[in-house]
């Protein structure tokens, strides 16, 4: 039997004469605008700001394995204590909503205890199976017949062990889409899915070369973003982006093969380079072969079409209208199910 203080987030579990006490962990997506919120998180980024009107507030991003929240501290009172980014804090207070995002109004925070949280409970994770993702990586990397291609295929994905581990667990981004563990991976497998069907029905483009874009295209992010928990930006990332760390590794990896085509490792470089479409979006060159063209529409296609889904997914079903996202520039409404 079991007894519960909702509020607390505490549960306490009897087992015949002996009580044993637990934690209930409170995940974000579940919360619902309008609840009470209450759990231990880990503080992903804190920043002290102003209101117009000169009151200091702290905003916060909050993290657990079920994704990232946005989180306010309006008052400062005696209620709230002492912490800083990447700490796991225990926080209280009423879930609102702001321009279609739920936003944690917090009341009450403190450190939380060792033993009051599992650091497990913070790591975002794919949903998919990692190592069937992984095996049909596989099957494009073997399904490449240029050999000049198959060979940087094969010097990351077949002979590189610590690339594959850190390819199988990196996530695709700080937090806007594929911002979890897995994600990179996932969002790979995609996009290379994507860019099969267009070279299956667009006879001009060069399959083998789209092909290995594709399954390169983000492979910097590696080293832009760190691992798990902070899943934050690298001085490297920060100074050169994941666009010119992956292209200068292709560049790299061409280099040491001998009688690599200087025509064809400039177009897989190319690929690399221009795959964010346009100079706004990030990309210092814009796509000018059939295949650059193919890669950032796959590309776009898949992050903006997961960004939709995350956004959807963390409102819940019973959301319709979720408000105007600047993002997307437009106020996003859930389709109907008739």
């Amino acid at each position: 039997m079991y007894w519960q203080d909702d509020f607390a987030g505490v549960f306490v579990v009897k087992i015949d004469d002996g009580i044993e006490m637990g934690r209930r962990m409170n995940y974000l997506k579940d919360y619902r605008e309008g609840e009470k919120f209450v759990g231990t998180y880990l503080c992903k980024r804190k920043q002290i700001l102003k209101t117009k009107a000169g009151k200091t507030y702290y905003s916060l991003i909050l993290q657990d394995k079920t994704g990232l929240a946005d989180g306010k501290i309006w008052d400062l009172n005696s209620g709230i204590a002492e912490f800083d980014t990447m700490d796991y804090i225990h926080c209280e207070g009423l879930v609102t909503c702001f321009q279609g995002n739920i936003q944690m109004n917090i009341s009450r925070v403190r450190k939380s205890d060792e033993g009051e949280y599992d650091p497990t409970d913070y790591v975002p994770c794919t949903d998919k199976d990692i190592n069937e993702m992984f095996s049909r990586i596989m099957k494009y990397v073997d399904s490449v017949q240029n050999p000049y291609l198959k060979k940087i295929l094969d010097m990351y994905f077949v002979e590189d062990k610590e690339f594959i581990a850190a390819f199988k667990k990196h996530s695709a981004a700080k937090s806007i889409h594929h911002g979890f563990m897995g994600g990179l991976l996932e969002h790979t497998l995609s996009v290379t899915d994507m860019c099969q069907y267009f070279a299956d029905h667009y006879p001009l483009i060069k399959r083998d070369l789209l092909i290995t874009a594709a399954l390169f295209h983000d492979m910097g992010k590696i080293w832009e973003i760190s691992d798990f928990p902070q899943n934050d930006y690298t001085d490297a990332g920060q100074m050169l982006g994941h666009l010119y760390i992956g292209a200068r590794a292709m560049e790299d990896a061409a280099d040491k093969i001998p009688e690599f085509p200087p025509r064809l490792r400039n177009e897989l470089v190319h690929c690399i380079l221009a795959h964010h479409g346009k100079l706004e979006y990030g990309s210092p060159k814009v796509p000018a072969i059939l295949e650059a063209m193919a890669l950032y529409m796959a590309d776009n296609a898949d992050a903006k079409l997961q960004t939709l889904t995350e956004i959807f997914n963390q409102a819940g079903e019973g959301t319709e209208w979720l408000g105007y996202n600047r993002q997307f520039e437009s106020n996003l409404r859930r389709t109907s199910n008739e």
